[in-house]
């Protein structure tokens, strides 16, 4: 029997799309043979495989069955289809993220460009095209400047550039990264931070506000929420992001964006039109009670209301990921009370989504996934996607209660490296 409702999602993980069926919302996944734990069936009407960052390809596979039956919304929580999934939003002429606003959120310069328009979060800027470029605007800076991809994602590829010699090595690094599109920025002095809002009909909930600890390659290793360090500057926090989320004409769904906390204010990062990573999601469930995932489809198919205020915290949650010193385990001490579930994925498994068995803890105040076994290798962190070992995710009465359970579980248990 055919639901009430009916979405297509390009590409993503389970945890969105779980119960859709008692919602009464049947679900078309789209997405690539062999990159999806087939057990995500259940909760689908059908899978149709397709390149999910093929805008074309998408609309190809997915216009027949709107023929058949429309669909009343096309979404997807990935970042590699989002501008493909703003193209069949379009084309199909229906109500979600447009493939501008895509554009908008992926392409850092015309981030900027919009930012400056509406007269937001000044940051000088500039599209460089060689290592003389670079040295010009960090001298016009007069500081420390950030080099990187206008489309980069995961912290990867991005340099510091303080002078000539350090602008001609960060464009000669880009250049064997094959990097075709680069932007300067002045760089921004504070703690990053990040919004996790909801969007529907235009009107903007801020939500979630957490903070990150991460290496000197900008790599974060542990989120935390509610952060403390945003609190002196959460009302401007509040202020800013909807304001940014309209600049870039954002009107439906989930968001999540980055901040500076400078001395000036909040100033923006990036910004993306989709659930957070690193288990974001969660952490905003335990923290402060809404279930973004949940929302996800609920609130733009009418089923749940958006909220009118943004909720107070209800405790503290934290994520860190295990990490070790790169090279191959040699040895890996697991003490059983270490938390109070203990996951470990299968020797020689890859998992398929990035926080494996994470939607299993929901109920559990303490949880560790253990994702490598003897043998195998450690990579260097240079980007979030290099956060393969595994995972500790707590509650707590606040974030820093919920820190420091990650923290004992990480003491506890020890990887060895060679």
């Amino acid at each position: 029997m055919a639901g009430k409702f009916r979405v297509a999602v390009i590409g993503g993980r389970p945890a969105p799309i779980a119960g859709a069926k008692e919602l009464g919302i049947d679900v078309v996944l789209v997405h690539e043979e062999g990159a999806y734990d087939p057990a995500i069936s259940v909760h689908c009407e059908r899978i149709v495989h397709a390149p999910i960052a093929d805008g074309q390809a998408l609309l190809d596979a997915l216009k027949p069955l709107h023929d058949e039956r429309p669909f009343d919304r096309v979404l997807t929580t990935t970042e590699p289809a989002a501008e493909s999934t703003g193209f069949v939003v379009d084309a199909l002429g229906l109500p979600g993220v447009s493939e501008a606003t895509a554009r908008a959120l992926k392409d850092k310069a015309l981030t900027r460009e919009l930012l400056a328009k509406h007269h937001l979060s000044p940051v000088l800027y500039r599209m460089v095209h060689s290592a003389a470029e670079i040295a010009a605007f960090q001298a016009e800076v007069g500081g420390t400047v950030i080099v990187k991809p206008v489309d980069g994602v995961a912290s990867l590829h991005i340099h510091p550039v303080a002078n000539a010699d350090e602008a001609e090595a960060a464009w000669s690094a880009l250049q064997a990264a094959e990097i075709s599109g680069v932007i300067a920025e002045e760089y921004l002095d504070g703690p990053v931070v990040s919004v996790d809002s909801f969007s529907h009909e235009g009107r903007h909930l801020t939500i979630g506000y957490s903070e990150y600890r991460m290496n000197d390659k900008y790599v974060e290793w542990e989120v935390s929420t509610p952060s403390r360090v945003a609190v002196p500057q959460l009302a401007a926090l509040r202020e800013l992001t909807p304001k940014f989320l309209d600049a870039v004409g954002l009107t439906e769904g989930p968001s999540h964006s980055e901040f500076v906390l400078t001395k000036h204010g909040p100033r923006v990062l990036e910004s993306h039109a989709r659930l957070a990573g690193s288990g974001a999601p969660e952490l905003v469930r335990r923290a402060f009670g809404l279930n973004l995932n949940r929302m996800f489809l609920t609130v733009p198919l009418g089923i749940d209301e958006l909220p009118e205020t943004s909720p107070e915290p209800l405790g503290g949650a934290a994520v860190r990921f295990f990490t070790p010193e790169p090279g191959e385990i040699t040895a890996l001490d697991v003490p059983e009370d270490a938390a109070d579930v203990i996951r470990h994925v299968p020797r020689g498994e890859v998992a398929q989504v990035f926080l494996p068995y994470l939607d299993e803890f929901m109920d559990v105040d303490v949880a560790a996934v253990i994702a490598k076994s003897e043998g195998d290798t450690v990579p260097p962190l240079l980007t979030v996607a290099d956060c393969v070992s595994g995972y500790v995710i707590a509650s707590g009465r606040d974030a820093e209660d919920a820190v420091s359970k990650c923290e004992t579980a990480n003491a506890r248990i020890r990887f060895e490296t060679s």
